[in-house]
């Protein structure tokens, strides 16, 4: 498969500190990627970098197949979308007019803003100044902005920052049908591991400027499990049980503690459980924040 971005060992320091450090990305193409990390780990710097709007210390960029050098960058950012940071917009022109604008800056037709419209559902509001929009309306509008002209990428830093959880969902609902409905690539950032387990197919973390993981989502989610809280009405029985099966358990605020188990050990342990007699209640498993996550693979900076 193909991929449209790639980085080899990109840097950026500002003076003493190593913003991004030596990162290598690899974006499949027709994907959905989450790029995730805490705030000021490094994922607007290296978006930026992507675009150009930044200069690299070190390392290089490939988009769409091509190594992004001074000759060829606007050949490439022509065919990629963008929104960074906050959208931009003429709060006294309405949607429709800010996208007049954009595409006579593009040099696309006007005719293809009736399409980025109803993709980004807001034809109906297209006459409205944007002033009255919503903050979720105006990301998409800018997302509308990125689309003009079919780019095959889209790079997107935190498009849902700010957003109410209405707004969320709908901003999730539209990103994760973008490459169906569009063709395109997204690259989208999040410092929050729920929201991309919602939409991201692949997903690269990121902290102090370093990758600390990248792969599929099912890779993470299966990394991001963590212990078993087990409730039983006679934990006397049960230890024995699992202590048998070799399951450590430790029995602590009324529930035993089970440590991560792939899908199959647990069944057998819980049924094993059962079986003693125990009397079994309930079983809660604990998801680990991005944080622990974060934690793990800094420990052992690979997923097993």
């Amino acid at each position: 498969m193909q991929t449209v971005i790639e980085t080899q060992e990109l840097c950026k320091v500002y003076g003493q500190r190593r913003a991004v450090d030596g990162v290598e990305l690899h974006v499949p193409e027709g994907c959905v990627y989450g790029f995730i990390g805490p705030n000021g780990a490094g994922k607007s710097t290296t978006m930026k970098m992507l675009l150009g709007l930044v200069h690299p210390t070190a390392g290089r960029v490939c988009l769409l197949g091509q190594p992004m050098t001074e000759r060829n960058r606007l050949a490439l950012l022509r065919q990629t979308g963008s929104l960074i940071e906050s959208p931009s917009g003429y709060p006294h022109l309405t949607g429709e007019e800010n996208l007049q604008v954009v595409a006579d800056l593009k040099g696309v037709p006007r005719k293809d803003i009736d399409r980025v419209l109803e993709i980004v559902d807001l034809a109906g509001d297209r006459r409205r100044k944007v002033g009255q929009y919503s903050l979720g309306m105006r990301q998409r509008l800018g997302i509308a902005m990125a689309l003009l002209g079919s780019p095959r990428l889209l790079i997107l830093d935190e498009p849902t920052n700010g957003l109410d959880p209405a707004g969320i969902q709908e901003m999730r609902d539209l990103l994760v049908h973008m490459p169906e409905r569009t063709g395109a690539t997204v690259l989208v950032s999040s410092h929050l591991l729920g929201e991309m387990e919602q939409m991201a197919e692949q997903v690269g973390i990121i902290d102090h400027g370093k990758m600390l993981f990248e792969g599929p989502l099912q890779a993470l989610q299966r990394h991001s499990r963590g212990s078993y809280r087990l409730r039983v009405l006679q934990p006397q029985k049960a230890v024995p049980a699992l202590q048998a099966r070799g399951v450590p358990a430790k029995f602590a605020k009324g529930a035993l503690t089970l440590p991560p188990l792939p899908d199959a050990a647990l069944a057998a342990a819980v049924q094993a459980v059962a079986d003693a007699g125990a009397g079994v209640v309930e079983l809660t498993a604990h998801t680990r924040s991005l944080e622990e996550i974060f934690l793990s693979l800094t420990q052992t900076r690979e997923v097993k």
